[in-house]
C-alpha cells in the first residue's frame, strides 16, 4: 500500500466512523427523548440513529464516493464543526456578559453590529422558552422555504434546460481548478492522475449529488447536535432560523435532519441499482412540496378539522392540497400510473403514522413504493426516462 492509497484509506474510514459516532448520539438523544415522553421526535431520532448505522457499513464496504471527494467531505464536517464550536463560545461569552450585568438591548438597536445581534438573540433566547406548540404562519412560511431544496437537487443532477447539472459545472470547475494550481493540489491530494473523475463524465453527477447531500445533512446535523445536547441558544442552524423549534423537538433532531436523511437512503439505494431515478427524486420532490403544500393549504385555508392518529389535528384541505401536488409531481417524473401510487402512499405516511416523522418516512416509502410498482407492472417510467 503506497502513501495515497493509504491516505484514501485513513479518510474513507474516518467518514464511516463519523457515521457509527453519530449512530451512538443519535441513539442516546432517542432515548433521551422517550424518557421524557416524547415518542414521536425520540422515535424518528432513532430511526435516524440506525440509517446512520446502514450509512456508515456502506461507506465502509462499497464507498459513498472515491477519493479525493472523501477527503473534502472530511474537510468539510471539520470546517463546520470548528465554525459551530466558535458560534457557541461566542454565544457562551455573551450570556455570562448578560448575566454579569443588565443590557439595555433597546439603547442599541441603531447598532447593527455583529455584537448587537448576537446580543438580541441571547437576550431572547433565555428570557423565553424557544420551544413552542404551534409556530406563527410566517415561521411556517419560513420553515417550509428549506423545502425548496428539493429544486436543488434537481438541478444539481439533471440541470434545467440549457443549464448542465450543477454538480457536473462543480467536477468540470474542480477539475480545471487544480490542472491550475497543481503544485499545491498535488502536495495535499497527491498526483492529479489519482483523481477520480474526467471532464463531461456522468459519474461525476451521481458521486457529487450524494456529497452534496451528505454535506448538507453535516451542516445541518452539527448544529443541531449542538441545540440538543447544549441548549437552543448555542445552534447556529437556530440562530439563523429565528428559532422556529417545536415541542416536537425537545430532546430529539429537527425535522431537517429526517428529510435529508431519507433523501440520502434513498439515493444510496439509486447508487445501489435498486431504485430508478425518477422514482428517488419523484419521493423527493414530493417530501418537499407535497408536504409543504399541506402545510401552509391547511394552516391557511382549513377549515375542515380532522384528528389524524398521532393525535394531531389537520384539515381535509391541507389532505387534498398535499395530495394533489403529489400526484401532480408524480405525473411529470414517473408518469400517471405510478403518480397515483407515490400520492397514495404520501396520504398514508401523512395520516397514519402515530410517532414517526413524515419528514424521513415520505423520501424512503414513496421512491421505493413506485419502484415496487414499477417491478411489478413493468410499464414506462415518465416521459423523459
Amino acid at each position: 500500500m503506497d502513501y495515497w492509497t493509504a491516505i484514501d484509506a485513513i479518510y474513507n474510514t474516518t467518514l464511516s466512523f463519523s457515521f457509527f459516532l453519530l449512530t451512538f448520539i443519535m441513539l442516546y438523544i432517542g432515548r433521551t427523548g422517550l424518557k421524557a415522553k416524547n415518542r414521536y421526535g425520540g422515535i424518528s431520532t432513532i430511526i435516524c440513529g440506525i440509517l446512520f448505522l446502514i450509512f456508515g457499513y456502506v461507506n465502509s464496504t462499497a464507498r459513498f464516493f472515491p477519493y479525493p471527494y472523501n477527503g473534502f467531505m472530511v474537510w468539510w464536517i471539520w470546517i463546520i464543526l470548528v465554525v459551530n464550536i466558535v458560534f457557541a463560545l461566542l454565544i457562551k461569552k455573551q450570556k455570562k456578559k448578560l448575566q454579569a450585568e443588565s443590557i439595555d438591548v433597546g439603547s442599541e438597536s441603531s447598532n447593527y453590529g455583529k455584537k448587537a445581534i448576537l446580543q438580541r438573540y441571547v437576550e431572547k433566547m433565555t428570557k423565553e422558552n424557544p420551544y413552542r406548540e404551534e409556530i406563527s404562519y410566517k415561521h411556517e412560511v419560513i420553515r417550509k422555504s428549506f423545502h425548496l431544496m428539493g429544486f436543488l437537487l434537481i438541478l444539481a443532477y439533471f440541470g434545467f434546460f440549457f443549464l448542465y447539472p450543477v454538480t457536473l459545472i462543480v467536477s468540470d470547475s474542480v477539475i480545471f481548478l487544480i490542472n491550475h494550481i497543481e503544485p499545491a493540489y498535488e502536495f495535499l491530494w497527491g498526483p492529479i492522475s489519482l483523481f477520480s473523475h474526467s471532464t463531461g463524465e456522468f459519474q461525476a453527477i451521481v458521486d457529487l449529488t450524494m456529497m452534496a447531500l451528505i454535506g448538507a445533512l453535516m451542516f445541518a446535523l452539527i448544529s443541531d447536535l449542538i441545540r440538543i445536547l447544549w441548549g437552543p441558544e448555542y445552534s447556529l442552524f437556530n440562530f439563523l432560523t429565528r428559532s422556529m423549534l417545536r415541542n416536537k423537538e425537545i430532546n430529539a433532531a429537527g425535522p431537517q435532519i429526517y428529510i435529508i436523511t431519507g433523501f440520502i437512503f434513498s439515493y444510496m439505494l439509486y447508487m445501489a441499482d435498486l431504485i430508478h431515478i425518477a422514482a428517488v427524486f419523484s419521493g423527493i420532490l414530493i417530501a418537499c412540496l407535497s408536504d409543504a403544500a399541506a402545510a401552509l393549504i391547511g394552516r391557511r385555508y382549513g377549515k375542515h378539522k380532522i384528528k389524524v392518529r398521532s393525535k394531531g389535528t389537520k384539515s381535509v384541505e391541507g389532505f387534498l392540497a398535499g395530495t394533489i401536488v403529489a400526484y401532480i409531481i408524480g405525473f411529470v417524473l414517473v408518469g400517471p400510473i405510478y403518480a397515483l401510487i407515490g400520492a397514495f402512499i404520501f396520504f398514508l405516511t401523512d395520516y397514519f403514522p402515530k410517532y414517526t416523522a413524515d419528514n424521513i418516512l415520505n423520501p424512503i416509502a414513496i421512491p421505493i413504493g413506485i419502484q415496487l410498482f414499477i417491478v411489478l407492472l413493468g410499464l414506462p417510467v415518465g416521459w423523459f426516462f
